[in-house]
């Protein structure tokens, strides 16, 4: 997968993994949402090294490098994603 359908796919797992949580909070019993999130949180995680793998860590909560620091940054390009 490229860069962006990984992003977007992060994205929007990333969106159901919240929404999971905030139904959780309210019904914390519900063991059909609570495997769903479980789930959801696999496929994020998978998709999120897939990610990190490829492109590096994508957040300082991952991998602490110092990849960010090397050239290009995202502005020395002309990619739009």
């Amino acid at each position: 997968m490229n860069k962006t359908k990984l992003l977007r796919r992060l994205s929007s797992l990333g969106f159901s993994l919240h929404e999971y949580r905030l139904f959780l909070d309210t019904h914390p019993e519900n063991a059909e949402a609570l495997e769903l999130y479980n789930a959801t949180k696999e496929k994020y995680d998978a998709v999120l090294e897939e990610y990190e793998k490829e492109y590096g860590a994508l957040t300082l909560n991952g991998k602490n490098s110092d990849e960010w620091l090397k050239n290009p940054w995202p502005w020395d390009t002309e990619d739009d994603g």
